[in-house]
């Protein structure tokens, strides 16, 4: 037997909770609870993630589900991408594994009303990356700053784009422009990649 949120459509398993309580009862006071989030979610990159939760951890918009002995809390945006996910602890002769399936993680769930950063990474992974991929390059979003209320996309190039000669022109004509003109309230677009380093360059 599982218990799942409805809200949440993820399941934990009773065994799995009871093995996450069990770690939880040798933890500090300050811990109170796990959270789950996925890290890039909706990219390739995409990782499920559970972890100790303390107080500073906690965001106001977290969902919160309480179990029999456990208290699970989930980073409201990674809520889409965890739908149908699937916690479970089996045991084996070498103590027991607790493993986690997020089928949805890596997919791109983006609407008028996801985060900036899911917006900014859909453009990236679905339109940006695949035209860099030809020349074995790639640009990743770092975070979302703000400055004097703006937002501004951080971003990494990678593979043939890190230290290229042509990577303002990239810049400027392709991923800002594309940003820009499909995520709303996006200011500008910032590089952050260290081009001094070009043994990977397609144009040097």
């Amino acid at each position: 037997m599982s218990e799942a949120n409805p809200e949440l459509k993820l399941t934990i398993t009773e065994s799995a909770q009871a093995y996450l309580a069990e770690l939880l009862a040798g933890q500090d006071e300050e811990v109170k609870g796990i959270r789950l989030f996925i890290s890039q979610p909706g990219t390739p990159k995409a990782e499920t993630c559970i972890a100790y939760c303390r107080e500073d951890d906690e965001q106001d918009d977290d969902i919160i589900v309480q179990y029999e002995n456990l208290l699970a809390r989930v980073e409201l945006r990674s809520v889409p991408f965890l739908e149908d996910a699937f916690v479970d602890y089996a045991k084996d002769r070498m103590g027991g594994q607790l493993t986690i399936k997020a089928p949805n993680a890596k997919l791109p769930k983006v609407n008028e009303n996801s985060s900036i950063e899911d917006q900014i990474n859909y453009v990236l992974y679905n339109e940006v990356n695949p035209s860099l991929a030809a020349h074995g390059g790639e640009v990743s979003l770092v975070e979302v700053a703000e400055e004097d209320d703006k937002k501004i996309a951080v971003l990494r190039f990678g593979g043939g784009c890190q230290g290229c000669g042509m990577v303002d022109m990239t810049l400027k004509d392709g991923v800002e422009k594309s940003l820009l003109e499909q995520v709303p309230g996006l200011a500008a677009v910032r590089d952050m990649t260290d081009h001094t380093d070009t043994s990977q360059a397609y144009f040097k």
